[in-house]
């Protein structure tokens, strides 16, 4: 049996990393790690090849930036010849980037049998780049392994039968639980005691020079009793240059690696972002997060953990932080089955299917 994995960015690693690994434990499967080239910084790629201990790509399609229908069409026509070349039996992919509904496209045409890792999550908002993706490759998917089991509802619903769906648990907590020991114990030089961590990439708030200079202003509201942390995503900062927006005082780091950011994430007094990953770490290490978004795809964040939607509202912004520096966060648990061995499961489900028809 010969799985192909595809991975393209930064989230996609988190993923990759125990899966991988523990597939290479079962005999019998040959695994081809194909990496797009959909994040070239090498603070969001290659040092978390490092970091995470994931082999070097066997390909690197080299794609690099693009609108989504440039960068999807390259990885489709690029992608496409390593399956023609490969001749897998399944090719796994994870999450929600362009990497994963363009690989998912290829290999439904060329009947390739397709899992989608962390399947089944919805916002129930088609804005969202990402929202797409997810609709898509879930229907394409014949493999569809769900992180919660609100996921499993969405697939159903959408008409998935229950035979393809697999609940699993959250893959990206597999990374977590076994990197989080080796995470730095000092802070860098520099590092307030107490302190507001931001992370802000997603298109809505940082590509309208409205929208971006409101949350600025909010966040130097903040930083005047609660020092503000902000690894500032090559996205935002090439805005924040274009715009001309000027970020005060805030403490602005470049993208960090994902042993130093967890480090960040698990000492951080709030979490402030638009990413659906750290909504899941923050929930697992029970740090407050206030999500800068009116939907998330990941309501169990809401339901059971540390997360609060926030929107983009500055008063309940405020109102949330004013909160947590009273001392009244809000309290979350960890969800079902995010404990660590969702790989495993994984695993177990594909090597019940070798020497078989997938």
């Amino acid at each position: 049996m010969h799985i192909v994995h595809v991975v393209g960015a930064r989230p996609n690693f988190m993923k990759v990393a125990p899966v991988f690994r523990a597939i290479q434990e079962l005999s019998g499967i040959r695994q081809t790690l194909v990496h797009t080239g959909q994040h070239y910084d090498d603070n969001l790629s290659d040092v978390f090849f490092r970091q995470l201990d994931i082999p070097t790509p066997d390909v690197n399609l080299s794609v690099g930036s693009g609108t989504h229908a440039a960068q999807t069409a390259l990885i489709m026509s690029s992608f496409e010849p390593v399956v023609n070349e490969r001749k897998p039996d399944l090719v796994l992919v994870y999450g929600d980037v362009n990497s994963t509904v363009a690989a998912s496209l290829v290999c439904a045409k060329l009947q390739v049998p397709i899992g989608h890792v962390e399947a089944g999550l919805r916002s129930f908002d088609r804005t969202m780049p990402e929202e797409i993706n997810r609709l898509v490759t879930d229907q394409l998917a014949d493999f569809l392994f769900t992180p919660s089991q609100d996921a499993d509802c969405n697939l159903q619903r959408e008409g998935i039968a229950k035979e393809r769906i697999y609940f699993v648990g959250n893959v990206m907590i597999d990374s977590l639980v076994r990197l989080l020991p080796k995470a730095p114990q000092q802070r860098p030089a520099g590092m307030p005691d107490r302190y507001a961590l931001v992370t802000l990439h997603r298109p809505a708030n940082v590509d309208q020079p409205a929208g971006l200079k409101e949350i600025l202003k909010s966040l130097g509201e903040i930083n005047r009793d609660l020092a503000v942390v902000f690894p500032v995503h090559p996205r935002t900062r090439q805005r924040m240059q274009m715009f001309g927006l000027d970020p005060g005082k805030l403490m602005l780091l470049d993208p960090l690696p994902y042993l130093e950011f967890l480090a960040l994430q698990r000492d951080a007094a709030v979490v402030i972002t638009d990413s659906g990953g750290i909504q899941e770490e923050t929930t697992y290490l029970g740090v407050p997060c206030l999500t800068l978004r009116k939907k998330t795809e990941r309501p169990i964040t809401v339901s059971v953990g540390t997360n609060v939607l926030v929107g983009d509202d500055p008063i309940r912004l405020h109102a949330e932080v004013s909160k947590i520096m009273e001392g009244n966060p809000k309290k979350g648990s960890i969800p079902a089955l995010w404990d660590g061995h969702a790989s495993g499961r994984i695993a177990e489900i594909l090597a019940g299917k070798r020497g078989g028809a997938i």
